[in-house]
C-alpha cells in the first residue's frame, strides 16, 4: 500500500518541544513622556523621600506607566515600576529587583511578598501579589522609603 506525504511510518512517536515554564520578564521601563504620575503625586514622593521633586517622568508600559521623579541636579531618585500579567512573572520582576536569595523579607502589605535591599546607590522595595509586582527604587539608603511608597501606591491603585 503507498504511502501518502502525511501519514508516517508505524511506530514513530511525533515529540513536541517542551513548553517552558519558566517566566520571561519585561524589558525594564524606560522614560518616554513627561508626567504627572497617574497614581502618585510628586508631593508625596517629596515627602517620603524627603528631597525636592522638579520634573516627573513616565514610561509607555500599560495599564499602569512606570513613573521616574527627578531631583533638582537632574538625577533620578525615585522610580515605581507596576507589573499587571502572570503571576510567575510578577515573581520574577520582584527577584529580578530584591533576590530573593541575598535581600531581607518583605512582607508588607499584608498579602504581598519580596524583598527589600538597600546599598551604596540606594534602596529597593519589591513585592508581588498574584499576577502583579509593585517594585520601588530610591536613591537613599532607607528601604522604610521605599515600602512607604509601594504601600502608597498599591492603596492608591486599589491592588
Amino acid at each position: 500500500m503507498p504511502s501518502t506525504p502525511d501519514s508516517g511510518p508505524t511506530g514513530v512517536t511525533v515529540v513536541q518541544p517542551p513548553v517552558s515554564t519558566s517566566a520571561v520578564k519585561p524589558p525594564a521601563p524606560e522614560a518616554v513622556a513627561d508626567g504627572p504620575c497617574p497614581y502618585l503625586e510628586s508631593g508625596d514622593v517629596a515627602e517620603a523621600n524627603g528631597q525636592r521633586v522638579t520634573k516627573v517622568r513616565i514610561s509607555a508600559d500599560k495599564p499602569h506607566p512606570a513613573c521616574f521623579f527627578y531631583r533638582p541636579d537632574g538625577s533620578v531618585q525615585l522610580t515605581v515600576r507596576i507589573y499587571a500579567g502572570e503571576a510567575g512573572v510578577a515573581k520574577a520582576v520582584v527577584d529580578e529587583a530584591a533576590p530573593v536569595a541575598t535581600s531581607d523579607p518583605a512582607k508588607s502589605p499584608q498579602g504581598w511578598k519580596g524583598g527589600s535591599l538597600s546599598g551604596e546607590k540606594g534602596a529597593v522595595y519589591a513585592v508581588a501579589k498574584e499576577g502583579t509586582a509593585v517594585v520601588v527604587t530610591t536613591n537613599q539608603a532607607q528601604t522604610i522609603k521605599a515600602r512607604r511608597i509601594v504601600e502608597a501606591v498599591i492603596t492608591t491603585l486599589g491592588l
